[in-house]
């Protein structure tokens, strides 16, 4: 009794009258399918940096939604109820890596975000037959014209060194760096709506002085058991996990609080993930499956599960559990 019509109609309340992470945490219990799961949290997940040293913007921050969460809540139960237009949607993919999952998720919901105009997407800008890069997002809305450019990324942070510094977190590939990543976007990606060639391609889509901006999300894992310092600029709600090797599995199975570990499932890479009982592995098959892992095996997630009250399991933590040669270069060896 007395409980609001919005409410009634979702199950999902809301505190402040804007978009915060603080959501996220409040609306995934209501959200079952994997796919609803990582859309919202795609929307609603904290930038890994809160200052990235160049423009940073929501895509979201013009939209009813943003000052009008409650539409959102709805609009994600509609997903929730009915998600086969997202799926396929996602199946349209040209690729199943993480970053094409995580703009096609974007895509997805800003093709239907009230006073939001989404104008193209994935622009290739070439030059003498030469591809110079590509605009992730061109969007229209009450604040003007955008190119914004979207990340996902996974960083891992030193086992010794000093945290704070942006290019001591490396991916898990070794290549990337957070450091180099914020380069590449500021020097580069940022500013190629503002080339020469990109003009023509602006101006077919109507678009002549787009506002340059990046959305960039993802997970910092912290190395075990050391622990280390946040990148400077970080965000204090970025989601975050930990880091070890093949062979700190076992102590760090024995001193979690976690009761239940199995690999994070593909299609649900991004949101903490969800169990049914049906879908847990035996403790053997885990153990079974540890022990098969290649030498050399690539970097896997896994997911730390709690038992709720229904019998269901819910991700309570995420570790990125790798190879005993990483980084295989003699650097940032324990």
């Amino acid at each position: 009794m007395g409980e609001r019509q919005a409410q009634r109609q979702t199950g999902i309340d809301y505190a402040p009258p804007m978009l915060t992470p603080d959501l996220l945490d409040q609306w995934l219990p209501r959200l079952q399918h994997p796919a609803v799961r990582d859309l919202a949290w795609t929307l609603l997940a904290a930038p890994l940096l809160a200052a990235p040293g160049c423009p940073q913007r929501h895509p979201l921050s013009a939209s009813g939604w943003w000052h009008n969460p409650q539409w959102l809540a709805d609009w994600l139960q509609e997903q929730q109820q009915h998600p086969e237009p997202l799926l396929d949607w996602l199946q349209g993919a040209r690729s199943q890596r993480l970053g094409i999952h995580y703009e096609r998720l974007w895509q997805f919901a800003l093709q239907q975000a009230p006073d939001i105009e989404l104008l193209a997407a994935n622009l290739p800008v070439r030059q003498g037959g030469q591809t110079l890069g590509e605009l992730d997002m061109l969007l229209r809305d009450a604040e003007g014209d955008h190119h914004l450019e979207l990340a996902i990324k996974l960083y891992l942070g030193p086992a010794s060194g000093d945290g704070q510094l942006p290019a001591n977190w490396r991916g898990a590939g070794r290549a990337d760096n957070l450091q180099r990543k914020l380069q590449h976007l500021g020097s580069q990606q940022l500013l190629l709506c503002g080339s020469p060639a990109a003009q023509d391609i602006l101006a077919a889509h109507g678009v002549q002085q787009p506002r340059p901006g990046l959305w960039l999300s993802g997970y910092l894992f912290y190395p075990w058991p050391g622990g280390c310092a946040s990148p400077a600029g970080s965000h204090p709600q970025h989601a975050r996990g930990q880091w070890l090797q093949h062979h700190d599995w076992p102590a760090f199975q024995a001193a979690s609080s976690a009761q239940h570990w199995q690999p994070v499932a593909r299609d649900c890479r991004l949101a903490p993930s969800t169990l049914q009982p049906a879908s847990s592995w035996p403790a053997a098959r885990l153990e079974d499956w540890r022990h098969r892992l290649a030498a050399d095996a690539p970097p896997i997630l896994l997911a730390g599960f709690s038992q709720q009250a229904d019998g269901s399991w819910t991700e309570s933590a995420r570790v990125m559990l790798l190879n005993d040669q990483w980084p295989g270069d003699g650097a940032d060896q324990r």
